[in-house]
């Protein structure tokens, strides 16, 4: 089946506008996973990512009556700037559908490149859909972003690249997946020239849409997909990429945003480019591989696919980073409440850096405070910790892994209210726009009375919100149906330990 591609991979003219990408050793990454990392250097297309080689092909295959239509095409960035560079270069009229989360960064880069940009809907499947309905409008010549054998050819490339970079043996290479265009380009090159070599699609935990398919053994629809990873985010695998990873990948590894931002500053320190979410996906995959594996000396690949990142963003990805590489441990303490006992706290930590210490007094038998310390990489210091703190009579919460206390309670100032009765307490996530902060309070104001709020805009493409709100034990029921028809992704925290032990 994979060589059904390898004539539309070799047969690729795309180099009159994409370039052959360098595969650049990562020194640094490679000391510390005691393997020899390889980077694609996809970040530096002309268009900051892969995307260009695919939008291209596609566009040289149109006949001349499919390019005198013009063009669409619903992306939430990479492909648009691909596409729209194509376009101009070729001289065809092109419309870009994004969603109206896409970092703005893509919306000017779309623009610039002569393309009419129309932002519809909150993800890229209602982007999509809404692309479909101009088709049949105006008679336009649809480009898929990933499920089209000439784009997946184009894609391919950089597996034939990679290939000719790197004629020595390479013991498996790590692709990102989203709708799954590029790695199923790649793998189905790679199984058919060099079958020994592993491909492992690697995909944010938010949209895992071919781990769903694969094992459901069919395509799935996600009911929800996160966006920090907006270049992967997708809810369906495509059907032809599908068809085709099935049969050639050697597994999928899922990632969470802690290790993708963690992946970013490890692109960074070897590269000093800076990754987008989507472009270190790869990067998190290896890593988690050979952390899981406990292999070493064996020879990686791992494709950097895109660098279109709003600036503003990167406070929140240099905020995760260091939970990410378990370089931070974020723990909940009751310490005596009286003088001198944070001294003897922090003699206790010896050596350790403090990077945040949050406290508001609570009663006059027991402080309760909130501390960021680093610790060595992996889990087992930060297990050390914790049984130290212990041992030494500290009541210790480890509240690293949780969303709560690192969304929200470490920015909030505060103490419990025990004047408060009957509280719920819920996190939500919403679009990230101009006024969806006024749109989220309209639709919750005035239900029940409002007793916490807290909310912080970290240029991230959704908000997230912590809401505490007064609900009579017989409106429960009712609370989490009204909850549910406001369609907002939503959790109840109520009986989160960092809440309980902080704020309740």
């Amino acid at each position: 089946m994979p060589e059904s591609y390898i004539k539309r991979i070799l047969n690729a003219r795309i180099y009159d506008l994409a370039i052959e990408t360098p595969l650049d050793p990562a020194p640094l990454l490679s000391h510390r996973t005691n393997n020899t990392v390889l980077l694609k250097r996809e970040d530096l297309q002309p268009v900051f990512s892969f995307k260009i080689r695919g939008a291209y092909n596609k566009l040289l295959q149109l006949s001349g009556e499919e390019r005198a239509r013009g063009v669409i095409a619903a992306s939430a960035g990479n492909h648009a700037q691909g596409l729209a560079m194509g376009a101009k270069h070729l001289g065809i009229k092109a419309i870009i559908v994004m969603p109206r989360t896409t970092p703005q960064i893509k919306v000017d880069a779309v623009r610039a490149r002569g393309a009419k940009v129309v932002l519809h809907g909150d993800n890229y499947d209602e982007a999509s859909s809404h692309a479909q309905q101009l088709v049949a409008e105006k008679g336009l010549t649809y480009i898929h972003p990933f499920d089209d054998p000439d784009v997946i050819a184009g894609q391919g490339t950089v597996a034939m690249e990679i290939l000719r970079q790197y004629p020595g043996h390479i013991d498996a290479i790590f692709v990102a997946v989203g709708g799954g265009g590029l790695c199923a380009g790649v793998a189905a090159y790679v199984k058919y020239v060099r079958p020994n070599v592993k491909v492992f699609a690697v995909e944010s935990d938010e949209s895992a849409c071919l781990k769903a398919a694969l094992e459901k053994n069919r395509r799935v629809a996600l009911p929800q997909v996160g966006i920090f990873a907006d270049g992967i985010a997708v809810a369906k695998i495509g059907k032809e990429t599908y068809r085709v990873l099935k049969k050639t990948i050697d597994g999928v590894i899922t990632v969470n945003t802690d290790e993708i931002c963690a992946g970013i500053k490890d692109i960074f320190e070897d590269t000093r480019s800076i990754a987008e979410p989507a472009g270190a996906v790869s990067v998190a995959g290896m890593k988690k591989y050979v952390e899981e594996t406990g292999c070493t000396g064996q020879t990686f690949v791992a494709i950097d696919c895109g660098a279109n990142i709003n600036f503003d963003r990167l406070r929140y990805i240099s905020e995760r980073t260091e939970i990410g590489e378990q370089r931070e441990a974020i723990l909940a303490v009751t310490i005596p409440e009286r003088p001198g006992a944070y001294k003897e706290f922090c003699k206790a930590l010896g050596r350790r850096n403090i990077t945040e210490f949050n406290y508001r007094y609570a009663d006059k038998e027991a402080a309760r405070i909130f501390v960021g310390i680093q610790v060595g990489m992996g889990g087992s210091d930060r297990q050390e910790l914790v049984e130290m703190l212990t041992n030494k009579g500290y009541t210790v919460e480890d509240m690293t892994e949780n969303e709560l206390a690192k969304l929200h309670i470490r920015h909030m100032v505060g103490g419990h209210a025990p004047q408060v009765g009957e509280e719920m307490v819920f996190r939500f996530e919403f679009p990230e726009r101009p006024g969806a902060l006024y749109a989220f309070l309209n639709r919750v104001a005035g239900q029940w009375n409002i007793s916490l709020f807290h909310y912080r805009n970290h240029g991230s493409a959704f908000g997230r919100v912590l809401v505490g709100m007064q609900v009579p034990k017989g409106e429960r029921a009712q609370v989490r149906k009204f909850l549910d028809e406001i369609n907002y992704p939503y959790w109840d925290e109520t009986e989160n330990p960092a809440y309980r032990f902080f704020l309740a």
